[in-house]
């Protein structure tokens, strides 16, 4: 974040702070006396994407590229889409808790950019190129699908859990019932192993182009959680196909798999041990 320039900076900071309150308001929508505070939590929300757009716009400017250079703009542009995602499903989604995790997740993601990722300091051509931008986008979208599996398996997770404890009065109209919640868990996995599968074929024509050796990257530590989250996710789909999973045990999973994607994504880079980007390329 401090290769950032003054305007940048300025951008990423305020930014930064609007997502600070709104994940205190989530917190605090939680209880009767914070509803009152619900009502500013889209329109915060709204302004937060739309200076991230803002910063994505300079980013592209000062770094004369595409801003998926880097893991930092990768991230960005992450809690951009997911944050886009959460306002449409708003619409049909309105339940505090189920807001509450989206809005947490977003504001965690935008922190951990400034945090452990580095912005692009020069332009990469490679970036530009059919494969990568296949490669990068389809990750992205890939990971926002597997973020909301996640989320969505935590919810059934914590709605089973009252339930069963007989304390419905917690959860009635507080989260999404459990039936709309296993449906967005298994539409988060059939589109993040879509997702992921064309970010992979983007990842293999993007190393064959450039001349670099498949099996290096194929055991780099980023591309290998990857890869056993592309075969948990495939094999929740063929094992719910063939012996109908519990609601339970897919949530479970989901959680595994997203635990392997978070750390590809931030994991690796923080212990230093991949070298999976795109100036290595």
């Amino acid at each position: 974040m401090f290769k950032l320039s003054l305007p940048e900076k300025t951008i990423f900071i305020i930014v930064s702070v609007l997502y600070i309150i709104t994940a205190l308001i989530g917190f605090f929508q939680l209880f009767p006396k914070g509803k009152k505070y619900n009502k500013l939590l889209l329109p915060i929300l709204s302004l937060a994407i739309t200076l991230e757009a803002v910063l994505m716009i300079f980013r592209a400017i000062s770094i004369k590229s595409l801003p998926l250079t880097g893991l930092f703009e990768s991230l960005i542009v992450l809690t951009l889409v997911f944050g886009l995602l959460y306002l449409f499903l708003n619409i049909f989604i309105q339940q505090v808790w189920f807001s509450s995790i989206m809005i947490w997740i977003i504001s965690v993601l935008f922190i951990i950019a400034g945090i452990f990722a580095q912005p692009a300091s020069e332009p990469l051509k490679i970036a530009a190129t059919p494969w990568a931008l296949v490669h990068g986008i389809s990750m992205i979208f890939g990971i926002v699908s597997i973020i909301l599996a996640a989320a969505c398996s935590f919810l059934y997770l914590h709605g089973c859990k009252k339930l069963k404890s007989k304390e419905v009065i917690k959860v009635m109209g507080r989260v999404p019932n459990i039936e709309k919640l296993e449906k967005m868990i298994m539409f988060g996995i059939k589109a993040g192993l879509v997702f992921i599968t064309i970010g992979i074929i983007g990842g293999l024509g993007l190393v064959a182009t450039t001349g670099n050796s498949i099996i290096s990257w194929l055991l780099d530590p980023k591309v290998i959680s990857i890869i056993i989250a592309w075969i948990l996710l495939a094999s929740v789909l063929i094992m719910n196909y063939l012996l109908t999973l519990r609601g339970n045990t897919k949530a479970f999973l989901t959680l595994a798999i997203f635990t392997f994607v978070v750390f590809a994504v931030v994991g690796v880079t923080f212990l230093g041990v991949t070298k999976h980007n795109f100036s290595s390329y």
